[in-house]
């Protein structure tokens, strides 16, 4: 569980990580707000979309190299599935011809190769739902690979599909306000209890 006190000092490294993590955090919610908004009013161009759509592997990638687990074997575990998320990455600019969102559209596989890079984000939510009872993160964790699934298979398309990313940027905004103003050391918890 999370830790809402001060167990020792910050160190000038923890501030500095729990900053970065926290701007990753934010990041991710205004990019995920940007392709809810650029989709849901028609608007959101091939060049957008590929910018936005690097720009979210960027900040996911923060979070899971700056996020505080003292567990070995999970971080190992998360970092291992943020590169298999670039090899995803690296799948759909080849298929694409250069651009990874012209990828997505073309076909089921598109949102199967997003389901590493949702795995990860939803672990961070999830993480922070379980330490600090930030209930939309376990939505967040499940919402975000569902709705990939549903678009994989067809079941969700234009509105539906547009529907589901507003729903979940909302959640990842309310989970940003949430989490960013908590006090720092929040994110540091006791680390002699991990040495």
């Amino acid at each position: 569980m999370g830790e809402r006190q001060a167990f020792q000092p910050l160190t000038r490294e923890d501030t500095i990580t729990v900053l970065l993590y926290r701007v990753s955090i934010v990041l991710s919610a205004i990019i995920m707000a940007a392709f809810a908004y650029f989709l849901s009013t028609a608007s959101l161009r091939t060049a957008a979309a590929n910018i936005l759509g690097y720009s979210i592997y960027v900040s996911v990638g923060m979070s899971v190299f700056f996020i505080h687990l003292y567990v070995r074997k999970i971080k190992t575990y998360l970092v291992g599935l943020y590169f298999l998320s670039l090899g995803c990455l690296a799948a759909l600019i080849i298929v694409g011809k250069g651009s990874p969102a012209d990828a997505f559209i073309q076909g089921s596989y598109g949102p199967l190769l997003l389901l590493p890079l949702a795995g990860c984000l939803g672990f961070v939510t999830a993480k922070e739902a379980f330490c600090f009872q930030l209930f939309e993160g376990y939505l967040l964790a499940m919402l975000m690979p569902f709705t990939l699934l549903l678009v994989a298979v067809g079941a969700l398309s234009g509105t539906g599909a547009s529907s589901g990313l507003v729903l979940i940027a909302a959640l990842l905004v309310l989970f940003t306000l949430r989490k960013v103003f908590q006090p720092l050391a929040y994110d540091i918890g006791d680390k002699s209890a991990y040495h």
